[in-house]
């Protein structure tokens, strides 16, 4: 090794040993102080773009959870307005038992007017909740709900189908089938018993079907958490920075710093040794 006093070579080698043990402290704090250990495309492209497909998945299901829960609601509403209805049957047949009876010995066109007015009444709460003939076009509610939750491996497998609108599920005066029927007379009143009794069977059947729906919404909020569970610790795993290993480097990084401006002082120094050869 030759020495020289135009080219310090030690020197040269300390001073790039500090600034790559700088640039280590400096990355070790940026982890420190952010929590992820990729802070930029530079830390590990690769992982940076595994980590932001789960963090966009995640995004995804947290609004798909609250669709979900938003479809949950429409569907309780409707299920409130038919219980509604299923009270109202209970009255009209009721009145009906009334009326059919011998025993009756008062004014049937009163138990009629009351009659009618139920199955008014029973026609504007079907309409309300979007479950009457012709669609409900009085209704609040759209009772064919695409609900998109994600997470799927398709389009077709993330999304819940809820649809109500067929002829089956009305539950006004006419999809009941008793919209004709009155209390009236004798003869009338068991021919509306015998419709009333269909019809709290039907109305079962739709009640029957929103409880499936508010079910199959359910579940699907119970896979969506379960996976925003699973992709949240997959994406932590990748991005997120170990602090106990992080704590570690910061005190390494700062002893091979430290070591390295006292290493470059000395060689430095060094070519002042070189004069004593001219002495």
């Amino acid at each position: 090794m030759s020495y020289s006093f135009q080219t310090n070579v030690t020197s040269l080698v300390a001073q790039q040993n500090l600034r790559v043990n700088s640039d280590f402290q400096s990355r070790t704090i940026t982890r420190l102080t952010s929590g992820y250990r990729i802070n930029s495309s530079a830390d590990d492209a690769a992982g940076l773009a595994v980590a932001n497909k789960f963090r966009s998945d995640v995004a995804e299901l947290q609004q798909g959870v609250r669709n979900a829960n938003d479809g949950v609601s429409i569907l309780q509403i409707v299920d409130g307005g038919l219980n509604n209805v299923s009270n109202i049957l209970d009255r009209l047949k009721t009145l009906a038992t009334e009326s059919a009876s011998d025993t009756f010995s008062g004014d049937r066109a009163t138990l009629d007017t009351e009659f009618q007015g139920l199955l008014a009444e029973i026609d504007r709460q079907a309409a309300n909740i979007g479950l009457a003939s012709g669609g409900g076009t009085g209704g609040r509610f759209n009772v064919s709900l695409d609900v998109y939750i994600g997470g799927g491996d398709t389009q077709a497998h993330a999304k819940v189908t809820i649809d109500l609108s067929g002829a089956g599920n009305q539950v006004d005066t006419s999809g009941l089938g008793i919209s004709t029927d009155a209390v009236d007379t004798k003869a009338h009143a068991l021919t509306a018993l015998t419709d009333i009794t269909t019809a709290i069977s039907n109305l079962g059947l739709v009640q029957g079907a929103v409880g499936t729906g508010e079910n199959e919404l359910n579940y699907a909020v119970q896979l969506a958490q379960s996976q925003i569970s699973s992709f949240s610790a997959a994406q932590s795993s990748i991005r997120d920075a170990d602090v106990a290993t992080e704590a570690a480097n910061l005190t390494k990084a700062q002893i091979l710093e430290q070591s390295s401006v006292a290493a470059l002082a000395q060689a430095n120094a060094a070519p002042q040794a070189l004069l004593k050869l001219l002495q």
